[in-house]
């Protein structure tokens, strides 16, 4: 084996199976750009992600190993002031690194064009003992810190909140990479000279643009200096969102639809938005400023606001929630343009909007003691009431985060509508808080109503209506996905090897391609009469994870959460497209089948809206013809990033 790395574990055991189980199943390319790797012949397919939970493996700490590694970053971006909190250590879960810095899930490139930078070196002495570089906009190396830092704490909030590592979608491209068994997202901190950064899906990495700040001065353009996107905390958490839910969901990036895109960038909005609130001192001067009025906190709600300064847009370049007169209504969803991140952002002040009517609820008290039941704060907060105030929003903040991650799990695999996230929203709390004390989906199901962001196939926004259903019918257990069957490497969030991955799924194929039960999973038979002369191809298994939740009373939840899909090729005049059909399954313990969150590969309300979609000056810039077919574009965030 050649030398790795000082710094950088061997190979485990688990990720070194993956050749073993690569091997054995004859790696077998699937149909012309399907993307699908048949690991399984027969009535279904397993796709490759089946096994990226071995590919992408976080370091495990060992005994004698610091607990965290002090970082100093920005904590919004180098045009906010010191005094508002803008530099801040935080803690990034420890790992070993080599020079990059490259670890166990991010590979740091060091180059810029086609000048090579020094790669920083965060375990040389003197980094570790003054908490790495210092925050700097010319410094190359807490670029690379800087981008660093915030991907590792986003995926520290993502496998908190789901209780299991989180696979990136993309195979190891890197050499070290590869020799290692390990997949590792690629972050460029200095890609180029662009208003840009995106996510590469096809290449397994993000590009982070910078581009010169100018200014006019009588008639002269006057430079004042250079914008790195990298140094962005709210794009570093925006774009490495976008890689996460990538990972979790196989068909998000396929834009079948308006919402599809628009949920992407209003999720990653949203993680950035709540990272604001898990640094006090920021929390703590945005409060201050906006004298306890969380709506009025500009420094919390505003997002990118030295890009968006840059750009021309007089401010933060998205808003959390919209400013509007008492007698106002917020945009409606039936209304708002099509545009991801305009369509996006009505979800995002949904949300928002949600978190403001608790928080109001439970600061409320505290102010209405220190202003002798008045409720009416003249001058500034008092320190210790803004202290409190302060503590509930960034905890209240983290209980939402985790909710809004939590739901992915609920989400149908393909074609997602905003209402279909609510209910994915109402369904993943009321399974750990039955009761809601607080009145958390009362006041989610509010901020929807009020924005016209109805489910399909819903009757009313009641919590009764809104949860998924378990299955129509009775289905069989599954008792090979039992967990006292299930085999785990040490962690219950952590699959044992390859083999017990595609041992787990070849038992859940078995289950839905059995022919009078495919229907219950969106599925459909080849040759049925109700294609209407279209193909599909045999279902895929694109991923089956342990699922591990704490509620706040402590009690722990477990459930295995998989994605089975189908491709359906459509005849349409541009060319043939592909449209999926297909189930999220969740099992519990027992291997019994708690929830089946479908869409049928035969919905013909979701293929025309497919077919309007790619004609539509909307939808046709997201797809590219070659040879006959239409295809989501492979750089398709870089796409939506460029029409914002």
């Amino acid at each position: 084996m050649t030398d790795l790395p000082r710094t950088v574990p061997a190979t485990p055991p688990a990720v070194a199976a993956v050749a073993q189980s690569r091997s054995r199943a004859g790696n077998r390319p699937g149909p012309e750009g399907t993307g699908v790797t048949a690991l399984e012949g027969g009535p279904f397919r397993i796709g490759p992600r089946v096994l990226g939970a071995v590919r992408t493996r976080p370091y495990e700490r060992r005994r004698d190993d610091p607990v965290y590694r002090p970082l100093r970053i920005f904590t919004l971006d180098p045009a906010a002031s010191r005094l508002d909190g803008a530099i801040a250590v935080v803690n990034v879960p420890y790992e070993p690194l080599g020079p990059g810095p490259l670890g166990c899930l991010f590979r740091v490139d060091p180059t810029d064009g086609e000048r090579v930078c020094r790669a920083v070196d965060l375990d040389a002495p003197t980094n570790l003992i003054r908490q790495g570089r210092a925050p700097s906009t010319t410094d190359p190396e807490f670029h690379q810190q800087m981008v660093y830092a915030v991907c590792s704490l986003v995926y520290a909030t993502f496998r908190r909140a789901l209780g299991r590592d989180i696979a990136w979608a993309f195979d190891a491209e890197d050499d070290q990479g590869q020799e290692q068994g390990l997949c590792r997202l690629l972050l460029r901190p200095h890609g180029g000279t662009m208003r840009n950064a995106y996510y590469d899906p096809k290449g397994g990495a993000i590009v982070f643009g910078y581009f010169a700040d100018c200014a006019t001065v009588g008639r002269q353009t006057v430079e004042r200096g250079h914008v790195f996107t990298s140094l962005s905390h709210d794009i570093i958490a925006h774009e490495v969102t976008h890689a996460l839910l990538d990972g979790l969901r196989a068909r998000f990036t396929v834009p079948s639809g308006p919402d599809v895109l628009a949920f992407h960038e209003a999720f990653a909005d949203l993680v950035a938005l709540f990272q604001h609130f898990t640094y006090h001192t920021v929390v703590e001067a945005g409060l201050r400023e906006a004298r306890g009025d969380l709506a009025k906190a500009d420094l919390l709600i505003g997002l990118a606001r030295q890009f968006g300064m840059a750009s021309g847009h007089g401010g933060a370049l998205r808003k959390a929630i919209e400013t509007l007169a008492s007698n106002e209504e917020p945009p409606q969803y039936q209304t708002v343009g099509e545009e991801p991140h305009e369509r996006g952002s009505i979800l995002v002040s949904a949300v928002f909007e949600a978190f403001l009517t608790v928080f109001r609820r439970k600061a409320g008290r505290y102010i209405r003691l220190a202003t002798r039941g008045s409720g009416v704060v003249v001058g500034e907060l008092p320190p210790e009431l803004l202290e409190v105030v302060a503590e509930e929003a960034c905890q209240l903040a983290g209980q939402f985060l985790t909710i809004c991650i939590r739901a992915i799990d609920y989400c149908p695999p393909v074609d997602l509508e905003l209402g279909e996230y609510l209910r994915a929203v109402i369904t993943a709390d009321y399974e750990l808080v039955p009761d809601d004390p607080h009145a958390y989906r009362e006041t989610w199901i509010a901020a929807f109503r009020r924005r016209g962001i109805y489910p399909p196939e819903v009757p009313s926004l009641s919590e009764d209506a809104l949860l998924w259903r378990g299955p129509p019918r009775p289905l069989p257990p599954v008792p090979a996905l039992s967990f006292r069957e299930l085999k785990f490497d040490g962690d219950p969030g952590r699959p044992a090897d390859a083999g017990e991955l595609l041992r787990q799924a070849r038992a859940l194929g078995g289950l839905v391609a059995t022919p009078e039960l495919m229907d219950l999973f969106g599925l459909v038979r080849p040759g049925d009469p109700r294609l209407g002369g279209d193909t599909v191809e045999s279902p895929v298994i694109e991923s089956i994870r342990p699922s591990r939740r704490i509620g706040p009373d402590g009690q722990i939840l477990f459930d295995l959460v998989a994605e089975v899909t189908q491709r359906r090729i459509v005849h349409e005049p541009l060319g043939r497209v592909d449209f999926f059909g297909g189930a999220t399954v969740i099992i519990d313990p027992r291997g019994e089948v708690r929830y089946v969150v479908s869409k049928s590969v035969l919905s013909t309300r979701r293929l025309d809206r497919l077919r309007r979609f790619v004609a539509e000056e909307s939808g046709r810039p997201l797809w590219q013809a070659a040879h006959g077919r239409l295809l989501p574009r492979s750089e398709i965030f870089r796409v939506c990033h460029d029409r914002r």
